[in-house]
């Protein structure tokens, strides 16, 4: 099957950043890997085709990246929305009249669906969506785009979201089946670490430092811990970047003058995350608006638990898998009373919970729905 991928999100010339990326390519992988020819279309600085593992990738220049800084209210960025929107479109046309697709797969429904649709309809390429959260819960409440969405989901032969709520929010919109299709990475974990049975434990944060991620309330949560607290805590790694910066490398300066086993550095490629996740005992998760972050996936992958914010489907996951701790509500109170909890609980008691959700969260599962339900609709 020949299959096009359209995506606004794709790894370059670095992954750290780009998480949602990552996991996009190691999707066009697995497929490979079934047997089906795979091309890829995404922006990126420079314009460029290339092969990478038997994946044709063919990148289009935009003005500005990652298309999320883009705001339609902001008339700043019309000409840049405008310019790349044209550009989009002319690609995925070209390349499904050159290429012939069986099938284009949208990730994610805005903007990937609307070129996808228009493509469909003049080509009669039949599409699909997967729907990531931004796109549904930011794009989704501004009326005009919103009904454009819409437009969007009902004409796709096919619409999956990666997490529980999002499928049913754009059943909602759609009025149409949504169903939940798991997005994860995969990460090679070599000589995997026995995980710590009794504290002091390791704890690590990876993610973008944005209000969104909740950095300032895990920020907040380290003023609140105690001396006994600390004493749990063998040492503590954050890891990202983003808007933040400035605040969070100042604030951990100012903590690791009084002495707290803090360690702080930038975004992190697959291997390096890898690495990462096998050195640490707990992984937090202090986010405040979420569908099914990466970074929970790629925890159950190396099969650490977590400690994670009420959002979006994380509650549900981590109370039918019993792989962490859920705080009562977002709250810097409400996730310091989690990791203490955490903190003085036996880490290795949460290994059959890891274990069954990391089973949930496989990439090559995920390619093979979506091929699956390809083949049946054709039937």
């Amino acid at each position: 099957m020949k299959l096009l991928i359209v995506t606004t999100s794709y790894p370059d010339d670095s992954d750290g950043a780009a998480a949602a990326g990552v996991f996009v390519r190691d999707f066009a992988l697995a497929l490979v890997e079934q047997g089906h020819q795979v091309s890829v279309i995404a922006p990126s600085q420079t314009s460029r085709i290339t092969d990478e593992n038997n994946v044709r990738v063919q990148r289009f220049a935009v003005p500005k990246l990652p298309l999320s800084l883009l705001k339609p209210h902001d008339p700043r960025d019309w000409t840049a929305i405008i310019h790349t929107l044209r550009q989009g479109q002319h690609h995925v046309n070209h390349i499904c009249a050159t290429y012939r697709p069986d099938y284009i797969f949208a990730l994610w429904a805005l903007p990937s669906g609307a070129w996808a649709r228009q493509a469909s309809r003049r080509y009669g390429v039949p599409y699909g969506t997967w729907a990531l959260g931004s796109d549904i819960w930011s794009l989704g409440k501004i009326p005009l785009i919103r009904q454009g969405l819409r437009h969007v989901l009902r004409h796709a032969a096919h619409r999956y979201a990666d997490g529980l709520q999002l499928a049913q929010d754009v059943t909602d919109i759609s009025g149409l089946n949504c169903d939940f299709l798991p997005s994860a990475r995969r990460l090679l974990v070599t000589n995997p670490r026995t995980i710590a049975s009794t504290p002091p434990y390791r704890l690590a944060f990876l993610g973008r430092w944005h209000p969104n991620k909740g950095i300032d309330l895990l920020l907040e949560v380290l003023e609140q811990l105690t001396d006994n607290d600390w004493q749990r805590i063998e040492h503590l790694r954050i890891f990202g970047g983003g808007a933040m910066h400035a605040q969070v490398h100042q604030h951990c300066a100012r903590l690791i003058a009084l002495g707290r086993p803090i360690e702080i550095g930038g975004f992190l490629d697959q291997s390096a995350a890898s690495e990462l996740l096998n050195w640490t005992d707990f992984v937090l998760i202090p986010s405040r608006i979420e569908s099914i972050p990466v970074i929970f996936s790629d925890a159950m992958q190396a099969r650490r638990p977590v400690i994670a914010m009420p959002t979006g489907d994380l509650p549900a996951l981590l109370n039918e898998h019993g792989c962490g701790e859920v705080a009562a509500d977002i709250s810097a109170a409400a996730f310091a009373f989690a990791l203490r909890k955490a903190l003085q609980s036996n880490a290795s008691e949460y290994a059959s919970g890891t274990q069954s959700a990391c089973a949930r969260f496989d990439i090559a599962e995920s390619a093979r729905r979506f091929t699956r339900n390809i083949e049946l609709r054709s039937q």
